[in-house]
């Protein structure tokens, strides 16, 4: 069965390159498949352009819970919490600057998921980004709320990629 399977999609593929470049007509709409050098000719689309072009600031928030904090000082405690929430903010500036490294697995037997883990990093470098506002929320909770100039956002990726380029070397 997978023997049939692979020489069907052997035949598919030589039947596709063998109209490359030639014109399809369907429903009286003419269609041309593109060479394989015409494809690669072109620039590549960028998804992150647009979604840069639309925002003037980036604008993150972070959270912290005051009670969870290592410390008997409540007044310490505030103030842990106040930091915490601060670098929470930071991490999500620095995933929409750099984006995130997902993992995940999925196990599954007899049509069931029997383990499904997730594992995400970010790694980056922010500066320039405006403290916006720290709030307490609630009784136990502290907010804090970043903001970042999308100028300071393409020097960012602009340095992250020469950095990349440089380690490839």
């Amino acid at each position: 069965m997978k023997r049939i399977s692979s020489i069907l999609s052997l035949c598919g593929v030589v039947l596709l390159q063998a109209c490359t470049g030639m014109p399809m007509k369907v429903d009286s709409t003419v269609y041309t498949v593109p060479n394989a050098a015409d494809v690669a000719a072109k620039p590549p689309v960028s998804m992150v352009s647009p979604m840069m072009e639309k925002r003037e600031t980036f604008v993150a928030t972070g959270y912290s819970v005051i009670s969870v904090q290592n410390s008997k000082n409540p007044s310490q405690q505030r103030l842990l919490a106040i930091r915490a929430s601060k670098l929470d903010a930071y991490r999500s500036l620095t995933e929409q600057v750099y984006g995130q490294q997902m993992d995940a697995t999925t196990t599954v037997a007899d049509m069931t998921v029997l383990n499904d883990n997730f594992r995400t990093r970010v790694e980056g470098v922010v500066y320039g980004a405006q403290l916006v506002s720290i709030t307490p929320v609630g009784e136990d909770t502290y907010e804090t709320t970043l903001s970042l100039d999308r100028q300071v956002v393409m020097d960012l990726r602009a340095l992250y990629l020469s950095q990349l380029a440089q380690r490839t070397r």
